[in-house]
This record gives structure tokens, C-alpha cells and sequence, in this order.
């Protein structure tokens, strides 16, 4: 396989940053500082040597030494080795680079020198693994673990594996505010958060997780930049008025200017593949960039980075979070879509959560009928072009076109466990019989599911919202948001994002994870059983006639049966969804799986 060290960042997208230049003699050390800043008049280096007196020096308006630059670029090369710390001054203002690959004192501070290709890798004989073969585990690095950081999460590996999955997806671990944050308040795109182990670390996670057959797909924010620590406006035309945002003004991807921004976010997708050999991206609220360009963002995304799988010799998956269900996004390029591997089905999580709760508020007041369960299942989403009371408009395209495996469900993950008051996980919310037919029907369907990290062993803790914001008009602004978000509604007291309990109180309780967890045992052998449904592809194109369902209610919607695939079936699920509803015995199939607490039963037969 080609390595990093052969492809990647050439002149093509290395020279922006710090780059670390290989010479002859070992001791020597030479780095080329370049920075894309259309809208600066001067700008300065201050060099910070580990060993050494900082030193001024000025950067040149290109092109320069490096002549596939253009007149917008700032360079120059001086002596400067790993370790190093640097900063620029721009028009008077001491900011950290845009390109900073690691902020150890923050998103403030002075932005450390990394040579991504000290590290030795041990992967090279990984090639990925089709998307037809994923089940995903999504977790929050930082409440993750005792310890909060890519080492103590390595120390996991063996359980996610002895789980089952086969892909990790994590939360965004590029640099945020504080050291409590989701992640989604990101200002270093390019940064690994220090705290969380910085650039070696996720290196070292990465290559000891593929070492167990294991993908990891990083979870990028490109919809929007947090407030705190973002000093993109005083480079270039990052921002634009023309499109509004819940963040505000959108990322400048149609505006003047649009191409260095574009350049930017692409080449960052392309930068977490390449340096930290990531297997894909999970792209975040996409339906909420603003791209009226010719190429839509995500598609060119998308694109590259399968051009980039390709040329590397291994599987590169792109997937979206998106509440549209939008078939655009999933359709080759060919038939007008944007060519990713797979969205987010919403409408699958919403379904359950609305019959079992009986929740009907914000969006789960569209949801709760039976027949959208057997609809989701056999279809992948619910709305497709009808009304939708929540938007007051109409909602979604047809699905015909959307493998279920290109839709990806779950019953709990970070937005719909930490958006409630409480940060309330399932454990709390419903009995544990309905936990249980929830995650059988979940890690059955065809479609890709996704597990919350603790959701396998039961987790009692909370997953709640939290921050640490320096800043004390933003400080205010999230705590009192936070609670006027909530004030209609009869939760009690609003836990504090900014207090350093409410993070303390979002980290998973690993003793529970124990041999006798029957959930986690449940878990286990549900996995196995998919295995079974749906074995590895490796190299092999799915077959799509295996990935099919045929769901269907009965006894007045009180029992679901769930047939996969639909045509000559090898599994079947039985349950009911109104408790002590009996189930019956099914002639010429053989039982693999039951469960029966709380009035609710689920039955897995093969045959």
C-alpha cells in the first residue's frame, strides 16, 4: 500500500502550515511557514525555539520559493526543528496558524511544530473495509475513559472488539476551547486536541485499532467554527453575509473568495485521511451548509476522497448527518448525487423512541404510528415528500433508489441522549425489556446501525452538554441558553455546561462492563447473529438482495414480524409493541435469541 510518506502533501496541500523539509544532514532542520491571508497587509512570524530566544522575521507576499503559489499566500523558511512554537502577527494580532497541527497551550496560544512522518506506522498492510461491513460504535473520547484520552481509550479496543463492531466513530478531537467540550465548538481544524493526547496519540489509537481489524472514521465539522479561539476572519474571506446559519454567517463556500475556503475544508478531509490513515469522515448537519456552487461541497469532498482511497489502495467511506432524508446525497455522481456512502436515517430513531415513550414533543410529534416502524424497515426512512408538521413543510425524497445499508439508525446517540435537559440515556426513559427489543431490532435491520458508547452495557450515567468556555460573555451566554432552552418544560434544574460536574457526570461506569452484564451479553450475541445475516464482504461487492427487510404488523399493530431479506428469508424477528402481547410459535423456523422482561418479548428464529 502506498504510504503517506509517498502521496499526500506535496505541493499540492502540504505547504500550507508548518512543513517539516527533509535534508541532507539529519541535524539540520529546515520548516517552510505558509499561510493563505488574502485580507492581511503584513505579516510576521514569531518563532518560539524550544531552546532558544524567540525571533521576529517576516513573511513574503508569494509567489515565492514555492512557485505553485499564488499572490494571497505568505511564506517563508527558516531553522526550525519539532518541538518548536510559533505564532503570527497579523496586521498587529498575535494569533495562532489556521493550519496549526497542534495548540498545546490552546486555542489561543502558540501553535508547536509536528513532523507527521516521524511516527512508524504498522498498518501497511490495512486496506479498510467495505461499508457493507460496518457496524458502528460512537464515542466521545474525553468521557470515554477514566483517563479522557486516545491512550486510555486504546486500552478499550479489545472490548469494542469482543463487542462486535467494526468501526469507531469519534466525536471531533480537533482543538475546542477549554478541556470539556462535544467538539462541535472546534476552532483548529487542523489541530488534534491537546488534551486529549495530540497528534502521536491519535496515531497511536488509530494504528493499534486497525491492528485489531478495526476502522475509525473522525466525525468533521464543516457547517460551522466555534466562537471562542477563531481568528479565520483576520486571514481571509472565510465567512460570508450571504447565507445565515444557526452559528450565524455561513462558511464562505459560493462567496468571493470561495476557492481558498473551499481549498481549505477539502484539503483538511484529505488531511485526517492521509496523516492519521483514518478510514472515513462522518460529516456533521450538513443540511445546514449553505453551497449553492456548481459542485455542492459535500460532493466535492466526497470525490477526492475516494480519489485519495484509490490511490492508497484502501476503503474510504463518507458518510453525513443529515435530517433531510435527501437520496441526493447517497446517488452517484452519475445520477446527480453527491456519492456517499451513506446518511443518517433519523426517522428510524424517532419511530421507536416516540412509540416506546410516548414522547411527542419538537420532532417526535410526527412520529408513533406502528405502521411508520414497519415503513422505516422496509423503506430506510419515513418521510418522503410528505408533510411535516415540525418543519410546517414538506420533508424528504423517495428512498427507492437508497440501499438500506446506505441508511444509518440508531436508538441512542450523542445529540439525541445530550440535546434532552437531563442528558437521559434509554436506561432511565423506558423498561429494560424494551431496551432490549429496541437493540434487537436495531442490530438485525439491514440497515448500518450505530451503538453510543455505554449503550451495550447499560450505562446509567447521563451524557449531558458540556463546556469550558474562557470567555465570560460566552460563558453566560451558553448557561443561560442552556436553561431558557428548557424553561418550558417541567425537567428541574438544568444541569450547567460550563460546571466541571456536569462533565464528570457524562463518563462511563467501565466496571458495569463486566462478564455478567446481561445486555452486554445480549449485545454480543445479537452481533454474532448479524455476522451470521450478513457476513464480512472483505474485497467482495455487498450483495444487495441480502440486505432487504420485509416488516409487517399484526394484531392490530400490537406484534411486528421482521423478515430479512425479504425474499427467502434466513432470519426472522418477532416482538411486541404493547406489552404482555403474546407471541406465537413459528413453524419450520429454529430459535436463536428470545428475551421476556417487562411485559415485552422478542424472539430471533433462523432457518
Amino acid at each position: 500500500m502506498t504510504s503517506s510518506r509517498e502521496f499526500g502533501y506535496n505541493k499540492e496541500t502540504a505547504l500550507n502550515g508548518a512543513t517539516v523539509l527533509r535534508t541532507a544532514a539529519p541535524a539540520a532542520s529546515r520548516v517552510a511557514f505558509r499561510v493563505w491571508a488574502p485580507n492581511a497587509h503584513e505579516i510576521a512570524l514569531r518563532l518560539l525555539p524550544a531552546d532558544g530566544e524567540s525571533k521576529l522575521i517576516e513573511l513574503r507576499r508569494g509567489p515565492g520559493e514555492f512557485p505553485d503559489q499564488d499572490r494571497d499566500t505568505w511564506e517563508t523558511v527558516v531553522e526550525a526543528r519539532p518541538g518548536d512554537r510559533y505564532s503570527y502577527l497579523v496586521d498587529g494580532s498575535e494569533v495562532p496558524d489556521p493550519v496549526s497541527r497542534l495548540l498545546p497551550e490552546g486555542v489561543h496560544g502558540p501553535t508547536e511544530i509536528v513532523d507527521p512522518l516521524q511516527f512508524q506506522w504498522t498498518d501497511s498492510e490495512w486496506r479498510g473495509l467495505p461499508f457493507s461491513d460496518y457496524v458502528i460504535y460512537e464515542l466521545h473520547l474525553g468521557t470515554f475513559t477514566p483517563e479522557g484520552t486516545f491512550d486510555g481509550a486504546i486500552k478499550k479496543l479489545d472490548a469494542l472488539q469482543q463487542l462486535g463492531v467494526t468501526a469507531i466513530e469519534l466525536m471531533p478531537v480537533n482543538a475546542f476551547p477549554g478541556r470539556r467540550n462535544w467538539g462541535y465548538d472546534g476552532v483548529g481544524l487542523y489541530a488534534v486536541q491537546a488534551g486529549y493526547g495530540g497528534p502521536e496519540a491519535f496515531r497511536r489509537f488509530v494504528d493499534e485499532a486497525h491492528r485489531r481489524g478495526l476502522t475509525v472514521t473522525l466525525d468533521v465539522v464543516y457547517n460551522h467554527l466555534g466562537n471562542e479561539g477563531n481568528y479565520l476572519r483576520l486571514f481571509a474571506p472565510y465567512f460570508t453575509a450571504r447565507h445565515q446559519t444557526p452559528w450565524g454567517e455561513g462558511v464562505n463556500y459560493d462567496d468571493e473568495g470561495c476557492e481558498g475556503v473551499r481549498r481549505f475544508i477539502v484539503d483538511n478531509a484529505l488531511y485526517w485521511l492521509t496523516e492519521y490513515h483514518l478510514d472515513g469522515l462522518r460529516l456533521d448537519a450538513v443540511q445546514t451548509i449553505r453551497d449553492n456552487s456548481p459542485r455542492h461541497i459535500v460532493a466535492e469532498i466526497a470525490e477526492r476522497a475516494h480519489a485519495l482511497g484509490a490511490h492508497l489502495q484502501r476503503t474510504i467511506c463518507i458518510t453525513a448527518e443529515t435530517d433531510e432524508n435527501d437520496a441526493r446525497y447517497v446517488l452517484p455522481p452519475s445520477r446527480g448525487g453527491y456519492g456517499l456512502e451513506a446518511m443518517w436515517s433519523d426517522d428510524f430513531h424517532h419511530v421507536l423512541h416516540a412509540i416506546f415513550t410516548g414522547e411527542r414533543a419538537g420532532y417526535y410529534q410526527d412520529f408513533g404510528d406502528p405502521g411508520q416502524l414497519a415503513k422505516v424497515l422496509n423503506e430506510g426512512y419515513v418521510f418522503q415528500g410528505e408533510f411535516f408538521h415540525f418543519w410546517k413543510n414538506i420533508r424528504g425524497t423517495a428512498a427507492r433508489d437508497v440501499p438500506l445499508p446506505a441508511n444509518i439508525i440508531c436508538i441512542q446517540n450523542h445529540d439525541q441522549v445530550g440535546n434532552r435537559a437531563q442528558g437521559e440515556r434509554l436506561t432511565v426513559l423506558v423498561p429494560r425489556g424494551v431496551r432490549k427489543l429496541m437493540a434487537a431490532i436495531l442490530l438485525l435491520a439491514p440497515h448500518t446501525p450505530l451503538i453510543f458508547m455505554g449503550q451495550e452495557f447499560d450505562e446509567a450515567a447521563p451524557f449531558q452538554f458540556f463546556t469550558d468556555f474562557a470567555d465570560p460573555k460566552i460563558q453566560k451566554a451558553v448557561s443561560e441558553g442552556r436553561r431558557n432552552e428548557f424553561k418550558d418544560f417541567a425537567f428541574g434544574e438544568v444541569p450547567d455546561p460550563q460546571h466541571p460536574a456536569t462533565f464528570e457526570r457524562s463518563r462511563l461506569n467501565w466496571p458495569q462492563a463486566n462478564q455478567a452484564n446481561d445486555m452486554l451479553l445480549w449485545y454480543r450475541n445479537l452481533l454474532r447473529l448479524r455476522r451470521s445475516l450478513f457476513p464480512p464482504q472483505g474485497a467482495q461487492p455487498p450483495q444487495t438482495s441480502d440486505r432487504t427487510c420485509y416488516a409487517r404488523l399484526l394484531q392490530a399493530d400490537a406484534l411486528l414480524h421482521m423478515y430479512v431479506p425479504r425474499e427467502n428469508p434466513r432470519l426472522l424477528l418477532t416482538c411486541n409493541l404493547k406489552p404482555d402481547t403474546p407471541l406465537a410459535q413459528m413453524t419450520g423456523w429454529q430459535l436463536r435469541l428470545s428475551s421476556e422482561e417487562d411485559g415485552y418479548a422478542v424472539r430471533v428464529w433462523t432457518r
